[in-house]
């Protein structure tokens, strides 16, 4: 082998060695710097669900939420001119799952974004897994204070405020009732879940500070398969009201051990669960929900930016009612116009981009007008109180969302 032809090989090897590094030590995060610069390629967004586990109700209603956005949005012509592509895994709620999900979605599959999953229980790890690799994290269900306990600053939730503040609107709805005519005492029940906890934590407080004497205050493991002994012991307690912070078959179970119990109390709110449409009165008995308080960040008889647009569309592609739409698909929904509204204003839909841009923005979306601080939780209070009335979800408090008047006390069971 002659000297010059030896010189020719090394120097390609060389070549080789230095693109090969390069390729390797590319950054996931800003990979798709370039997003919305005259790229054609498909813009893939990966994203994390409990399709099976104790979480597949929300996952699913929140599947149908990213793919309606996905698909009108690629109908008009795609984000700065590529189309969305969704690539959904399962992570059988389990937080294990959810961080090799995440991991493999980024540095193995390199979509160019990724989108929470449902819980805080879940968002938690699968937002270390984001930030550590620079992903903006926009999230549509994980706002327990554990999650912005994290400090993250690539974190942005897609609801109106933290779930914390998601009893508020019932807290401020029992207080202002004439002293006469609000409940005396109160049990609090809450599975062992950083969303149903903080949930009743915070209205707990409040309502204490109000004068409404606690008569129970528990708290039960998240495995427990029978609530039986745990409704048990708020029948003991006799209680005017009761706040039950349930995650999933627990709340079911709840309503129909109060009716084998024969326990029914005057005031019934369930933060969770109960605003449900389809599942909650399927699972609990459709003569069982009446007179049941919930809280929700949407509904269908509120006008939001894009709304009446949703559940058109909504309807469309999956048939029902309006009634029956789950609040999880709006909040999904909700997560791609935060998406869009980045594009439309920078003209980039890149990670970096879209981090420094959410902390000084303000997007309007089919779940109210969203603002966010440094943690990526929202400081608006839109939380409205619903209430199950004539077989529907109606929002009741505050008055300028309301559409009926609450129903006091509860109708008895199956009324």
């Amino acid at each position: 082998m002659t000297p010059a032809i030896r010189r020719n090989l090394a120097s390609s090897a060389c070549i080789l060695a230095t693109l090969l590094t390069a390729s390797c030590s590319v950054n996931p995060a800003t990979s798709a710097a370039g997003v919305g610069s005259g790229s054609h390629q498909p813009l893939r967004i990966g994203i994390s669900l409990s399709m099976t586990g104790d979480f597949g109700d929300t996952a699913r209603a929140a599947k149908r939420g990213y793919q309606l956005w996905a698909d009108q949005v690629n109908k008009a012509g795609g984000i700065l001119g590529r189309q969305v592509q969704l690539k959904i895994v399962d992570d059988a709620s389990s937080s294990t799952q959810v961080v090799t999900n995440y991991q493999n979605l980024i540095s193995r599959d390199h979509v160019d974004l990724v989108f929470g999953p449902v819980s805080s229980l879940l968002t938690v790890p699968a937002a270390r897994v984001a930030a550590r690799y620079g992903y903006a994290f926009i999230e549509s269900a994980g706002g327990a204070p554990t999650v912005f306990a994290l400090h993250l600053h690539n974190l942005f939730l897609a609801q109106p405020s933290p779930v914390a503040e998601l009893g508020v609107s019932f807290c401020d709805y029992i207080l202002s009732l004439p002293a006469g005519r609000r409940p005396r005492t109160v049990a609090y029940s809450s599975v062992d879940n950083p969303f149903a906890t903080s949930v009743v934590d915070t209205m707990r407080r409040r309502l204490q500070a109000a004068g409404i004497t606690t008569v129970l205050n528990q708290t039960y493991p998240s495995e427990q398969a029978d609530v039986g002994p745990t409704v048990s012991r708020i029948v003991a307690t006799h209680p005017d009201m009761v706040i039950a912070g349930t995650q999933g078959e627990d709340a079911y179970e709840t309503v129909r051990a109060m009716i084998q119990q024969r326990f029914d109390p005057k005031w019934l709110f369930m933060p969770n669960d109960a605003n449900d449409p389809v599942n909650f009165p399927d699972k609990a008995g459709k003569g069982n929900v009446a007179g049941i308080f919930t809280s929700n960040d949407w509904s269908p008889l509120v006008n939001r930016t894009g709304n009446q647009q949703f559940i058109k569309e909504y309807l469309a592609k999956f048939g029902g009612s309006a009634d029956t739409i789950d609040a999880s698909s709006a909040e999904a929904y909700a997560a791609g116009q935060i998406l869009q509204a980045v594009a439309e204003k920078t003209g980039k839909a890149d990670n970096t981009t879209i981090i420094s841009s959410l902390h000084s923005m303000t997007v309007q979306t089919v779940e109210g007008s969203l603002s966010w601080d440094s943690d990526g939780a929202t400081s608006g209070h839109d939380n409205m109180l619903e209430e199950w009335t004539d077989g529907r979800l109606l929002p009741v408090y505050p008055s300028d969302t309301a559409v009926h008047a609450p129903v006091i006390p509860k109708p008895a069971w199956g009324g």
